[in-house]
């Protein structure tokens, strides 16, 4: 398969996936937002097993194939994923142990690996999504990596938070339960998230809280970037952001069900990204 072919599929994957996160991709220069889609795509494949309805021994093993295919990019040239991702990393020098630590962390998914303290969930959210910052900044660029670094892991940590939060419900109906043991127990919540409705809600208010701590942090690396960056970044962070002011306006929300913002309000928040951005 040759390489347009590849990066036109992961570009369709992304498309059809990444309902968020394409809002921000699509404001990049065309070789930025090709390897940006490779990088989407893995980690996409990556997810999917994790989330996969098979036996936990079957999901490890085929989580442990990813890991032999990325340390041998070369040899599948049939697949359209690894042919564009091969591609990306020559380019933009990936930084490719970031995807061991994303499979790290769907390991942790599939284990059903609880959280006891902030901390340690803080943990588990650089591995899947500080991970993901990580390999974006390389494919961005910056003019200081030494601070751009840490503040993309920071970014993919306010991101996952917040995906933690949106989905609190879903993921407890299918087994797993993310936020932190000792603040469920602080605010009246079984370990399983279950007991009175209104301690729930208390627990989803209170990680709203460090939830903003982390976006508050990681929003300093939009300055750090090129103006199409900025504007990627600016679009996929701010929608996540607008997001977590809707589940702090009304915690009770998403134990109702799934929250997302309206077509409407996504494209509006990426045209804002684009003019402050100044591109």
């Amino acid at each position: 398969m040759n390489v347009t072919e590849a990066y036109r599929e992961c570009e369709s994957i992304t498309r059809r996936e990444a309902k968020n996160f394409s809002y921000g991709i699509r404001l990049l220069r065309p070789p930025e937002r090709e390897a940006l889609s490779a990088v989407y795509a893995l980690a996409r494949r990556i997810d999917d097993i994790g989330d996969g309805d098979g036996a936990t021994g079957d999901r490890l093993a085929a989580l442990d194939g990813v890991r032999a295919d990325l340390r041998d990019l070369a040899a599948h040239d049939d697949d359209a994923v690894l042919v564009a991702l091969g591609d990306a990393a020559r380019r933009y020098d990936l930084p490719m142990a970031a995807f061991g630590e994303l499979i790290d962390g769907c390991e942790h998914d599939v284990r059903g690996t609880t959280y006891d303290t902030l901390d340690s969930l803080v943990g588990y959210c650089r591995l899947v999504a500080g991970s993901v910052g990580r390999l974006s900044l390389a494919v961005f660029g910056t003019r200081d990596p030494g601070a751009a670094v840490p503040l993309a892991d920071d970014l993919g940590v306010a991101l996952q938070l917040t995906n933690i939060l949106r989905d609190v419900v879903e993921d407890r109906g299918m087994g797993r339960v993310y936020l932190p043991a000792a603040d469920a127990a602080h605010w009246g919540c079984e370990p399983d998230l279950s007991g009175p409705p209104d301690a729930l809600v208390a627990l989803i208010s209170s990680e709203c809280e460090a939830a903003r701590v982390w976006f508050d942090r990681g929003l300093r690396l939009i300055p750090l970037l090129d103006r199409r960056s900025r504007a990627c970044v600016a679009a996929m962070a701010g929608i996540y952001r607008h997001l977590l002011v809707r589940i702090e306006r009304d915690p009770a929300a998403v134990t109702r069900g799934r929250l997302s913002l309206p077509t409407r309000e996504k494209a509006w928040i990426a045209v804002r990204a684009l003019a402050g951005a100044g591109v």
